[in-house]
């Protein structure tokens, strides 16, 4: 499975397969290990050990880790979750009703507004299936339907236009 960590503001990806760890596309041998009685866990990475405290994040994948004196802010999210939170970021970047773009390719199962529908912001709009998983996709902020320009049954590509607001 890939995962995207961003670590104190940089981007790493890792991926964990039958053999160990890739990271950034170099293969290295990693081991997590308790140390037993303490909040403390062992990180060997190749030859060189870690004591690492870990303290979960507010948001889910977002982490505080300290090790070696330092503390770093991570986030570590699979490739899918990653995908869909950096286009719920870039959206909120612009100002007023945002389109509802795929977050990823997959299939339309259904669409739970009409033209015309007034929705809130965190409304489920489309039902889509990806990766053999079914994702609802959300209004980003509250408005009004405008377009819908997807119909269930339809295989839709990656940033292609679902819905429109006004």
């Amino acid at each position: 499975m890939k995962y995207i960590v961003d670590v104190n503001g940089v981007r790493i990806e890792v991926d964990l397969d039958a053999e160990g760890v890739l990271v950034e596309g170099e293969r290295v041998t990693a081991h997590l290990a308790d140390v037993e009685g303490t909040p403390i866990n062992l990180v060997t990475i190749g030859s060189e050990s870690h004591r690492v405290a870990v303290r979960r994040g507010d948001v889910r994948g977002r982490y505080a880790i300290w090790m070696d004196g330092h503390r770093y802010d991570v986030e570590a999210l699979d490739e899918r979750t990653r995908a869909i939170r950096d286009l719920t970021a870039a959206a909120a970047v612009s100002g007023g009703p945002r389109p509802l773009l795929a977050p990823m390719p997959g299939l339309i199962v259904r669409v739970t507004v009409q033209e015309g529908d007034a929705v809130d912001a965190g409304q489920g709009i489309v039902v889509m299936e990806a990766m053999k998983m079914e994702n609802e996709l959300r209004a980003a902020s509250a408005g009004t339907v405008k377009t819908i320009h997807i119909l269930p049954g339809m295989a839709v590509e990656k940033g292609a236009l679902l819905v429109e607001f006004a």
